[in-house]
């Protein structure tokens, strides 16, 4: 069993790279799953086995690497010493520049999300990543601050994650400023904010990224 894990764990992180150069001329598609099989030599049948949701899959393995990346950044930092303000805003800024990093990719993916069938699985992957940062962070809450911590944050990550693709990085950085100062005033979050809020604006903003015309 360890054997066969491991097999399909480095074979999904090899699928993702060679999808990776396709996916600016094929998109989030079938297609990008079918041209990465081939460039690694497994047949339909074992694409399908690994990616049985296909595209979507190859999408949610690549928020898994870009989470891991900003994790791998962060890990010189001892978050312990910084306020949690501060704490937050590294870990945002370490994302988002791992997004960045590439661009021409992360814009179709934020696309691929935008589209009405794959607005829930986009909030799913926002939300592991801002989990990802607030446990790095040093949050420990398991009641309901814990769902809108993360929901919050992952609505935060996606606007600035939006505005350093399309504005730069002065843009996004006075953007993740003004909502550390205007809406991470932490301890309010824990009674003023509804988790349905904060999911709400997620599935608005990725609305917003589809109808502002990113393509899949």
């Amino acid at each position: 069993m360890s054997n066969e894990f491991d097999w399909a764990e480095a074979t999904e992180t090899q699928l993702l790279s060679a999808a990776l150069g396709h996916v600016e001329t094929l998109g989030w598609t079938p297609r990008l799953v079918a041209a990465a099989a081939r460039d690694v030599g497994l047949t339909p049948a074992e694409a399908d086995l690994l990616l049985p949701e296909g595209p979507r899959d190859l999408a949610a393995l690549l928020a898994r690497r870009h989470d891991a990346a900003a994790l791998a950044a962060l890990s010189d930092r001892d978050p312990a010493a910084l306020k949690v303000r501060d704490r937050i805003r590294a870990g945002v800024l370490a994302r988002v520049e791992v997004a960045v990093a590439d661009a021409p990719v992360t814009r179709r993916w934020m696309g691929f999300l935008a589209l009405p069938g794959n607005a829930a699985l986009g909030l799913r992957l926002l939300w592991a990543s801002a989990d990802s940062l607030w446990r790095w962070a040093g949050d420990t809450a398991t009641d309901e601050n814990h769902y809108t911590k993360r929901l919050r944050l992952a609505e935060i990550l996606l606007s600035t994650l939006a505005l350093r693709l399309n504005a730069g990085a002065g843009a996004a950085e006075a953007h993740l400023d003004g909502r550390i100062a205007g809406v991470m005033a932490f301890e309010r979050w824990k009674a003023g904010i509804r988790p349905g809020e904060a999911a709400e604006k997620v599935a608005a903003a990725l609305g917003r990224l589809r109808y502002g015309g990113a393509r899949a």
